[in-house]
C-alpha cells in the first residue's frame, strides 16, 4: 500500500480547525489529516469546519466538493463549555476528557473552563457525571457565525499547539510514574526480608519472584516504548 507523503498529511492537517472534536470519526485532527491523504476519509467529515473547511480540503485534495455528511453531524455556531460550580465534584473526569487543557482545577476542588482555550469539542459533556457542564454561544446576535467564519486559523493553530502539549504532557507523566512504581519495587526486592511481613523463607522467596516478574515486565515495557 502506498502510503501518503507527509507533506500532504501537513497539508491537510492545517486546513482542519483542531478542535480535537473526534465528531469525523478519528481520535483526532492529524488522524483525520492522515485518512483523508491517504483516501480511507471523505472530505465532509468534520462539522466545525462546516462548508468552507469542505471546500478547502477539496481544494487541497483535487476532489470535488461535497455537502457535510450528516452522519458526523452539522454545521453549526460555535459553543463554549461552561462549568455550573455549584454542582462540581471535583471529580477531574472534564480535564482528564479535554484535549486542549482547557479544563483548570484539582480532585475534589471545583473546576473551570478557560474560555478562550475551549475548541468546543463537548467532549468533557459526557464525561460529566452529574450533568454540571453545559455549552453556551460563544458570539452573541441571532444568526451567529459558524465554521471557519466563528473559528480563525489563528485560533485553530493555538489548539493544535496545545494538543501536542498535552500529548507530551501525558507521556512525560506516565513515564514519570512508572519510574516511581519501578524505584518503590526495586526498594522493596533490596529491603523484602526487613520490610515484609513474611517471616516463612519459602512465601519470601515466592513474593520475591513476583516482584522480579513484575519488574521485569515494567523494563520490557519501557524498552519498548
Amino acid at each position: 500500500m502506498n502510503l501518503p507523503a507527509p507533506s500532504l498529511i501537513d497539508a491537510i492537517d492545517a486546513l482542519l480547525p483542531q478542535t480535537q472534536c473526534t465528531r469525523c470519526g478519528y481520535p483526532d485532527c492529524r488522524s483525520y489529516a492522515a485518512a483523508v491523504a491517504a483516501g480511507e476519509a471523505g472530505i465532509g467529515q468534520c462539522p466545525p469546519g462546516g462548508e468552507e473547511g469542505v471546500r478547502r480540503l477539496a481544494a487541497a485534495t483535487g476532489r470535488a466538493v461535497v455537502p457535510l455528511d450528516a452522519a458526523h453531524g452539522q454545521e453549526g455556531p460555535l459553543k463554549l463549555a461552561v462549568i455550573d460550580e455549584d454542582w462540581c465534584i471535583g471529580c477531574t473526569l472534564c480535564i482528564k476528557a479535554c484535549p486542549v487543557d482547557a479544563v483548570m482545577g484539582t480532585n475534589k476542588r471545583m473546576h473551570t473552563v478557560i474560555g478562550p482555550l475551549c475548541t468546543g469539542c463537548e467532549l468533557c459533556v459526557p464525561a460529566c457525571p452529574v450533568d454540571c457542564i453545559a455549552m453556551i454561544p460563544a458570539h452573541a446576535g441571532e444568526h451567529p457565525p459558524t465554521g471557519w467564519a466563528a473559528w480563525s486559523p489563528q485560533q485553530a493553530d493555538a489548539a493544535r499547539a496545545r494538543y501536542l502539549a498535552r500529548g507530551q504532557r501525558l507521556v512525560r507523566e506516565k513515564q514519570e510514574h512508572d519510574a516511581r512504581l519501578q524505584a518503590k519495587a526495586e526498594h522493596k526486592l533490596a529491603h523484602l526480608a526487613e520490610e515484609s511481613r513474611l517471616t516463612d523463607p519459602v512465601e519470601l522467596e515466592r513474593k520475591r519472584a513476583v516482584i522480579e516478574a513484575a519488574l521485569a515486565r515494567a523494563r520490557q515495557r519501557r524498552a519498548a516504548g
